[in-house]
C-alpha cells in the first residue's frame, strides 16, 4: 500500500527568497536564525528572518552576503538600516525583512515575542489586573481668614 504524500500549503511553503536567505546565513555562520510567518499580523512583508551575529563585524558581514545573495539571483534589496552602527541591521527585500543582531539587542527588542504573539512582553499589569490608583495629593489649607486678609492687603497695597 502506498500514500500519498501531502504538501505543504501555500502559506507555509517556504519561497525562493526565503530559501536564498537563509542559505546565506548558513554560509555566513549566523546564530538562532528564526523564520516567523508575519502573513495576516502585517501588510509590511510576509516573513521575517531574525537572526544574531557574534560581533558587529560579523552582523556586518551576515547582512552584506544576504544583500549580495539577493542581487545575484535577481532580488531587489529596497533598503538596508543599521549598517554603519551594526549592533541591528535590518536588510528589506521587500516580501522578506531580515533582522540580524547581536545577542544582547536581539534579547532586548525581543522580536521573536512581539511577533509570535504569546504575550510574554505585555506586563503583568496588563493582564486584566488593575493598576492601584494614585493617592491624591492633599492640598494645604489655610485658615479662611488669612487666605481673606491676603487679597485685603494686596487690594490695599495698590491704592496707595
Amino acid at each position: 500500500m502506498t500514500t500519498a504524500k501531502r504538501s505543504r500549503p501555500a502559506a507555509l511553503r517556504a519561497t525562493p527568497l526565503e530559501n536564498l536567505v537563509t542559505t546565506a546565513l548558513d554560509d555566513m555562520k549566523a546564530v538562532n536564525v528564526k523564520v516567523l510567518n508575519v502573513r495576516g499580523l502585517t501588510d509590511i512583508a510576509d516573513t521575517f528572518v531574525i537572526a544574531s551575529g557574534n560581533s558587529d563585524r560579523h552582523v556586518k558581514s551576515i547582512a552584506d552576503r544576504v544583500i549580495q545573495s539577493a542581487k545575484a539571483a535577481g532580488f531587489r534589496t529596497h533598503g538596508l538600516e543599521g549598517a554603519r552602527d551594526s549592533e541591528w541591521v535590518l536588510v528589506d527585500l521587500n516580501d522578506v525583512i531580515v533582522h540580524v543582531m547581536l545577542p544582547r539587542t536581539r534579547e532586548f527588542y525581543g522580536l521573536e515575542r512581539l511577533w509570535e504573539g504569546d504575550g510574554s512582553s505585555v506586563p503583568a499589569t496588563g493582564r486584566g489586573s488593575k493598576p492601584k490608583p494614585k493617592a491624591k495629593a492633599k492640598a494645604k489649607s489655610q485658615p479662611k481668614s488669612a487666605a481673606r486678609a491676603r487679597p485685603q492687603a494686596k487690594s490695599a497695597a495698590r491704592t496707595h
